[in-house]
């Protein structure tokens, strides 16, 4: 007999592992519709979280026991949560929210949701009663955002309030069901010393990168999804002189700068009727604009490249940008084809001209096999040979294998090459040790 059937007949509960799931399911359902009928939700989210817990708890111990619904301590208190967030949060994955170690959230239909935890997908015991109930939860989430979803716009990119980028699609284009995608970011942002503490890339490289963000050096942060190129491009940023006034372009907004004088611009996809969008390349020439002193473009992906290239190259020193690419090199190609998206007729040597003046610097960063984040290359632009473009490593993590556990096994290595670029840090007053591009490895497992 169904929990529905035993509450309707006076029967009582069956205890164990198996009402729990009935609880989550087919009672939880039936409540949440009970107590919308009996409150008022606006009144409700104005009181002090305590006040709203004690009445919700008044109200559901009322309905259990009108239903003869004999639940013990733990499965009432684990009723109320889950009723909560029903009502206030996003259902089953308000829980994956609070957990700080969770850093995607997954969902393929219904019944599949998976997390990314410390690199690494695994699937999770939480699911939706049906595409119904998910499809409620994310018309929740985008209308926060003044967004909406519908076989007339079944693709939505947004932006949560407390940072997290949100994609959904759902059916036609989604052949199982709703899926959403959920990327987080900590509330408390990553530092240069926490990634050196983690492996992520070494003290002198980190001297490195630190005394390029200070010294206006153009560079380019280049690597695969997840690789944490935000991450990293986020930490640098926050080497900039409080002085400077910054502003910062994305198509969703990650940055968390700490400086005081920050312009945060972001793209807008255009409406249903087709209207109204405004393209990081609108929002690159408006930049140009606000007299700013750098300009961070949160990812390179079109036309817009070709006004960042030219701010790099007209005295916004110090710009900086991400890349999709598998390498250095491959972020140069990358770049070319921009130029050619935007229109330029530029021959292959103009075009590699323009970047080969822009950039000083390209880093690469890679999600390893093991899930564990690195700074796999660092590598100098010096200049041009013929119709290519000359580059020089001065750091980089060599793989030599993976153990039994699983582990990516390998080292950081200094090329022992003295770079270019060290002069314009000079000159600029920041000094690096010569000691740091010493040919002996610093070798890290």
């Amino acid at each position: 007999m169904s929990l529905r059937h035993r509450l309707e007949s006076g029967l009582p509960l069956a205890q164990g592992p198996a009402s729990v799931s009935l609880i989550n399911d087919e009672l939880r359902a039936r409540l949440h519709r009970q107590l919308l009928e009996q409150i008022d939700l606006r009144a409700l989210e104005a009181l002090p979280q305590a006040e709203v817990s004690a009445q919700l708890r008044a109200l559901l111990d009322d309905m259990l026991t009108a239903g003869h619904a004999g639940l013990n301590e733990a499965e009432r208190r684990l009723l109320l949560r889950d009723i909560q967030h029903e009502m206030f949060g996003l259902g089953p994955l308000e829980p994956l929210m609070a957990d700080p170690a969770v850093s995607d959230i997954l969902v393929n239909g219904s019944g599949r949701i998976y997390v990314e935890r410390h690199g690494r997908l695994e699937r999770t015991a939480a699911h939706f009663r049906d595409d119904a109930h998910l499809m409620k939860i994310i018309d929740k989430i985008v209308s926060r955002v003044g967004r909406r979803v519908d076989e007339a716009s079944p693709m939505v990119d947004a932006r949560m309030a407390d940072g997290s980028r949100v994609n959904v699609v759902i059916p036609p284009l989604a052949i199982d069901g709703p899926c959403l995608s959920i990327r987080r970011f900590a509330v408390m942002p990553l530092t240069m010393a926490e990634l050196c503490r983690s492996g992520s890339l070494t003290e002198p490289m980190a001297q490195v990168l630190e005394g390029l963000a200070r010294a206006r050096i153009n560079l380019l942060v280049s690597g695969g999804t997840g690789s944490g190129k935000t991450t990293l491009l986020n930490i640098l940023s926050g080497f900039i002189d409080e002085g400077e006034r910054i502003v910062t372009i994305e198509d969703a907004a990650e940055l968390q700068l700490r400086q005081p004088h920050v312009v945060r611009l972001e793209t807008r996809p255009p409406s249903v009727e087709g209207c109204g969008e405004v393209t990081p390349r609108a929002l690159m020439r408006n930049a140009l604009r606000m007299r700013p002193d750098r300009i961070i473009m949160g990812e390179a992906r079109g036309a817009e490249a070709v006004d960042m290239l030219q701010a790099m190259n007209t005295g916004h020193d110090g710009s900086m940008a991400t890349i999709h690419a598998n390498s250095p090199r491959d972020a140069l190609t990358r770049l070319e084809n921009m130029l050619g998206m935007a229109g330029m007729q530029l021959s292959p040597r103009a075009a590699r001209q323009q970047i080969a003046s822009a950039l000083t610097v390209v880093v690469q960063v890679a999600r390893l096999s093991d899930g564990r984040r690195r700074v796999t290359s660092v590598q100098e632009i010096t200049g041009m040979e013929g119709d290519m473009v000359t580059m020089q490593e001065v750091f980089a993590f060599r793989q030599t294998g993976v153990a039994a556990c699983g582990t990516v096994e390998g080292s950081f290595a200094v090329a022992g090459i003295y770079p270019r670029f060290c002069e314009r840090l000079q000159a600029r007053g920041v000094a690096l040790p010569a000691a740091l591009f010493a040919a002996a490895p610093r070798g890290m497992a």
